[in-house]
């Protein structure tokens, strides 16, 4: 695997411990955050926030890493304040104090996400992006089975002790911002652009951007608006009477095929095309939320969780893949954080609006929603056409 280098393995290690700290906290949320005051709908909204934040700053800090020239500093930064935010939950239970963890939380992604993500498409070429994307999506998601995992065996031993989880998954986060410091530092990067940065200034990149960007963009928000946080899929498992080692061991179960698929479909989507992936990776999406609203049985969950986890596979570093295909390198961090920017804001409205409808109508009316919007959003993709990802390199070399 030649095309996988150092730095593609650097930063899919860094990405690993990250995750394994979030995803130690991330099954239990949903009854830590029950337990301590918070209904549906102000979970909804907390996550819809947090996403919304991450999402904003990933705009502005991809556009200050392609205005700078510099990739390493942003991402060092961004894992060094999730690292610290995971503590932070443990200090208070006041509402606003979550929200604001929480968040900080997200800003490091945001402030990571482009950079990262530029450096990977760097050490890609347009033939080999879907197997660099894929390898460090299944890296990254390897933690999301190693963090459960960790979090089952301490629940085990300590049942409800999540503020001692908290301050658990700090170890991991340390051993993430060690690990970035193996990161090569940019030699002589001067700045490509003299603009003054502003934090919205990520927003003239649609105007300027490729046609193909815009379509295939306005795609994949329309599917964000209805794509609302897993934490949702969590508490109707949990509803289902599963206990909190079903559930953890449920969605240990999906990220294991999350992270066993993501290279194999990187792969395959470099020979058979990327937008067949991303649409097999929709169709499977479509096809889970539609069963999950109907189903209250531990082996639909598995099988559905099973889809879900290579939906992810197939979506995740797929879009990744072909945004950087379809846009000039030197705009690839503005390029993704423009994208998960705006995505994040439909996420907000996503996790707040199925918060709403579960609140009013039930979790069986903010599932089939879901599902059947998906599928408009499948017929949508196949009026767009092939990129034509050749001229966008020679434009950038």
């Amino acid at each position: 695997m030649k095309y996988i280098t150092r730095t593609v393995w650097v930063l899919s290690l860094i990405s690993l411990f990250t995750d394994t700290a979030s995803e130690m906290l991330y099954p239990v949320m949903p009854a830590f955050l029950k337990s301590i005051g918070f209904s549906v709908l102000l979970i909804g909204v907390l996550e819809g926030v947090a996403e919304a934040t991450a999402g904003l700053s990933k705009g502005y800090f991809g556009k200050l890493s392609d205005t700078t020239g510099r990739r390493v500093p942003f991402v060092r930064l961004g894992y060094s304040i999730s690292a610290v935010s995971k503590p932070m939950l443990a200090a208070f239970v006041y509402p606003l104090w979550i929200f604001f963890a929480r968040t900080l939380d997200r800003l490091g992604k945001g402030i990571r996400t482009g950079a990262r993500d530029a450096i990977l498409s760097g050490e890609a070429s347009p033939e080999t992006k879907g197997k660099v994307f894929g390898f460090h999506r299944s890296m990254d998601t390897m933690g999301a089975v190693l963090g459960p995992l960790i979090a089952l065996i301490f629940l085990y031993f300590h049942p409800h002790h999540y503020k001692m989880l908290f301050l658990v998954a700090f170890l991991p986060g340390l051993i993430a911002i060690a690990t970035s410091f193996y990161l090569k530092k940019e030699k002589n990067a001067p700045p490509v652009q003299k603009a003054r940065v502003t934090f919205f200034s990520f927003l003239n990149y649609w105007r300027t951007s490729p046609p193909i960007y815009r379509r295939v963009v306005a795609g994949m928000l329309i599917f964000a608006v209805f794509n609302s946080s897993d934490f949702f899929l969590l508490l109707k498992i949990k509803q289902a009477g599963l206990n909190d080692t079903w559930v953890i061991g449920v969605y240990i179960f999906y990220n294991i095929i999350y992270a066993l698929f993501s290279f194999p479909l990187g792969v395959l989507g470099d020979k058979i095309g990327l937008k067949s992936i991303f649409l097999l990776g929709l169709a499977l999406f479509a096809v889970v939320y539609s069963a999950i609203a109907f189903n209250s049985n531990i082996y639909i969950f598995l099988i559905l969780f099973f889809l879900y986890g290579t939906y992810a596979a197939a979506t995740d570093g797929i879009s990744k893949a072909w945004i950087t295909n379809i846009t000039d390198k030197k705009d690839a961090a503005t390029a993704i954080g423009t994208l998960t920017g705006f995505q994040s804001i439909c996420a907000m409205l996503a996790s707040s609006l199925t918060g709403l409808v579960w609140s009013i109508f039930g979790a069986t009316a903010a599932f089939v929603t879901t599902g059947i919007a998906t599928v408009c959003v499948i017929i949508y993709f196949l009026t767009v056409p092939k990129p034509e990802i050749h001229k966008f390199v020679v434009a950038s070399s």
